[in-house]
């Protein structure tokens, strides 16, 4: 018997959003049936690109829509919250695109709803998915290797309000409630052990764009792994983000989908999982959950005590 597809619907026409095009293109039983962005013109264009009937400028027009079964929210983190909301109020599962949000109490009130509620609510902590963390993740759980120590840096050249393709935004990023979501989940995530210790300092807050352009951050987890994240929208090259997991049994470099040991040598991830895509994994969990009836990897309950700990440095900070 053949099943139904999932049918979504994709806010966002933006950078992210066509990556999750692209991925979503390479999983069975999945169709993108409406896609949303402001623009008119752009979700046309991305529309007809990858077929699908539907656009709108307005994310409630796609939620009064009764074949749409899930939605992925690519959109601007300031709205991350609030429209995952009003997803699960229309009875819709969710996906949210990182950040959850950039205030705690907004994030609370995404957790609280999806716990009364049936429905999957999911948000996009992509290295939880990508084939080198993940097989880091699978030596901590077969006890062949505890994390000691994680090095991160995360770095851009962001000193004009640009997305990752180049273009204008209308919206501000943010290096701690974004690019800092994404290690503090991770850490705590492969050290197997909750954040205890936090502490975080700053560079300036150039009035061009208002946000700190640099920033340090210190963790400790409750089982002794550390974490020491330096952040940048300065840096001139290269972009973004490497890893140096430092284990009693190994060190390890990754970036993205690539995975090297302490000396170099390449480890071959990919047969890690389906993919080498982690945006196309992350989707699959999301797909599989609303499938299986359960609630995913990376699900809202899992990643709130990221923003619990992003809550206690923007206190330090402040």
């Amino acid at each position: 018997m053949t099943r139904r597809p999932i049918n979504v619907a994709l806010a966002g026409a933006g950078a992210f959003g066509l990556k999750h095009l692209e991925g979503i293109a390479n999983i069975p039983g999945v169709q993108v049936v409406s896609l949303v962005d402001p623009d008119l013109s752009k979700a046309r264009q991305v529309a007809e690109q990858y077929a699908i009937a539907h656009v709108a400028t307005s994310l409630q027009d796609s939620l009064a829509r009764p074949q749409v079964d899930a939605v992925i929210l690519c959109t601007p983190t300031q709205l991350h919250a609030s429209q995952a909301r009003q997803c699960l109020l229309a009875g819709k599962h969710v996906q949210v695109e990182i950040p959850l949000a950039d205030r705690l109490e907004d994030a609370l009130a995404v957790a609280e709803l999806q716990k009364s509620s049936d429905l999957v609510a999911m948000c996009g902590h992509t290295r939880r998915f990508n084939p080198s963390h993940q097989w880091i993740q699978q030596k901590v759980q077969a006890g062949s290797f505890r994390l000691q120590q994680m090095d991160v840096q995360t770095h851009f050249f962001r000193r004009s309000n640009t997305n990752a393709l180049g273009q204008p935004r209308s919206w501000t990023d943010h290096l701690l409630w974004h690019h800092a979501a994404h290690t503090v989940d991770l850490f705590a995530h492969q050290a197997g052990s909750p954040i205890v210790q936090s502490h975080a300092v700053q560079g300036p807050l150039p009035p061009e764009l208002g946000i700190a352009m640099d920033m340090g951050i210190v963790l400790k987890a409750a089982n002794g792994a550390l974490c020491t994240l330096s952040l940048s929208f300065n840096n001139d090259g290269p972009l973004g983000t490497f890893f140096r997991y430092i284990g009693d049994t190994g060190t390890y470099v990754a970036r993205y989908d690539e995975l090297l040991d302490g000396q170099g040598q390449a480890i071959d991830v990919s047969q890690v999982d389906v993919s080498m895509n982690g945006i196309e994994l992350q989707d699959r969990e999301f797909f599989a959950a609303i499938r299986e009836g359960r609630q995913p990897r990376a699900s809202i309950a899992q990643v709130l005590p990221c923003y619990q700990v992003l809550h206690a440095l923007e206190q330090q900070l402040q």
